[in-house]
This record gives C-alpha cells, structure tokens and sequence, in this order.
C-alpha cells in the first residue's frame, strides 16, 4: 500500500528480462518479434532504476541478435536506464552480441563468453541418393539459385562466396563489440576468433567487467531494499497442451545441439 501513501517514496526496482535459449528466425526461440513487447514493457512501465539482462545463450541468428541487441540500446538511451548483463552458462557468440547491448556485463566464475565468429553448418548427401539410385534434377534462372545445395557436389566458387558472407558478417560483428567495450578490450590475439573465455579469463580479456550474481550487485548498486520485476518469454496456450509437439520437438533438438557445443 505504501505507493498509494502521497509523499512516501515507493524503493527502486529493476527490471529483469530473462534472456534463455537459441537464437532463432523461426519462432521457436529467442527473436525480436517475440521478445519486442517484454523489452518495451521492462523500460516503459514505471521507472526502473535499471534494467538487468539475464543471459544464458550459446548463440544464434546474428540479424536477431542485432535487432534485439539494437531495441535494447534503443530504449536505454532515450529512457536513460542503465542496462546490466548477468551471464549465466553461457553468453557466446549471438548471446555475447545480445550481453554487449548491457553497460556493464557480470559473470560467474565458470560463466563462458565469446565466441565472436561466424559458423555456416549444414551436410552434404549427393552421395547418399546416389546409392539410392535417385537423380537429383534442379532447373534455375540465374546461376547462383542453386548455390550450396545439399544434394549436389560442393562447388569451390561456392564455398569462396559463402566465406565471404561469414566475412562480412564477422566484422560486423567485431565492429559492434569494438563500440560497446572499446578500451575495455585487451590485446589478446585469440578475441575475434571464436575462442571461447571462461569466468576471470573473459575478465581479463575484457569482454566483462566482474564476477557477480545478479541480486548482490543490484542490491550493492540501489540498496538492500530495491526490488525485481521479471519479464520472460511464455508459452502459447496451444503450446503448452500439445498442439505443437513436433515444432517443440525439433526446437529442443537445435537448442539441445546449440549447448552441446559448449559441454552444456
């Protein structure tokens, strides 16, 4: 009742969005369009003393994690609220993207962050239905429409145009950490090679700025008596009684993989 009390000032808050899983294009994990209404909702209602992100994300779609990433500063910079990062597991590659958008970035001792790369993974099965004895028949108008397809021989001059996309995607991405952390950055010639850095030793390298778990540090910056308001993705209700096993199904199995490559 004390915030209806005239003059009796209610204690801070912050407002914390979960930040858990893969990022994705298809709706089935962490995207913009998704996550859009929580981030407004975290900034806009009441008067946060901050915002604290809650990462653990081994990475993902690199345009969603700019559009994420970018909607956070976005809001931060005209409600003027400062932005904390806490890394849980894992804040790697597109989940390190999204921790960059925070002013400061928290881990734990055996937090991994990093991860600045860009991968492309796919399989080729030419040979498989050959065995099978199955033709594969493609007719295009334009000679790059069937660039890396998965049922044909690998084409050097594919290969070279695909690196190419990674490049530039790459230094994109290197870019943006570079304006996030700028003199924070150490020297280590392993950062923007996909290395990955374990607690201190992203310390050390500068892609954070302390250990720390995200209660204490908020207590320690707003008091002991600031207070959490939560905001994370839910579960449509046709979700949660069935009705989308087999998108769930396969969401897990790339999210499942995503961590898998982190022994997570």
């Amino acid at each position: 009742m004390k915030r209806f009390i005239p003059f009796v000032k209610s204690p801070p808050f912050v407002a914390v969005i979960r930040l858990q899983g893969v990022i994705t294009n298809n709706g089935r994990g962490l995207d913009n369009p998704g996550l859009a209404p929580l981030i407004e909702k975290a900034f806009r209602k009441g008067k946060p003393a901050a915002v604290a992100l809650e990462i653990n994300c081994p990475g993902g779609s690199p345009v969603q994690s700019s559009l994420i990433a970018a909607r956070i500063r976005r809001l931060a910079d005209e409600k003027k609220v400062p932005v904390f990062a806490f890394v849980e597991d894992v804040a790697a590659s597109g989940g390190y993207w999204l921790a960059c958008a925070a002013d400061e970035i928290f881990v734990d001792t055996c937090s991994m962050t990093g991860s600045i790369g860009v991968i492309s993974a796919g399989f080729g099965a030419h040979e498989a239905i050959a065995n099978y004895g199955v033709e594969r028949r493609v007719h295009t108008a334009g000679k790059s429409k069937s660039m890396m397809d998965p049922f044909k021989p690998e084409k050097t001059a594919d290969v070279k145009k695909l690196k190419g996309w990674l490049d530039d995607i790459h230094a994109t991405f290197i870019a943006y950490v570079q304006s996030r952390r700028g003199p924070k950055l150490s020297g280590n010639p392993d950062l923007f090679t996909g290395e990955v850095f374990i607690g201190q030793k992203g310390i050390d390298a500068g892609l954070a700025d302390g250990i720390g778990h995200l209660a204490p540090v908020m207590k320690q910056r707003f008091g002991d008596k600031v207070q959490f308001r939560r905001y994370g993705q839910r579960k449509s209700l046709l979700s949660r009684f069935g009705a989308q096993i087999v998108g769930d199904t396969v969401g897990s199995i790339e999210e499942r993989a995503a961590f898998a490559r982190f022994g997570l």
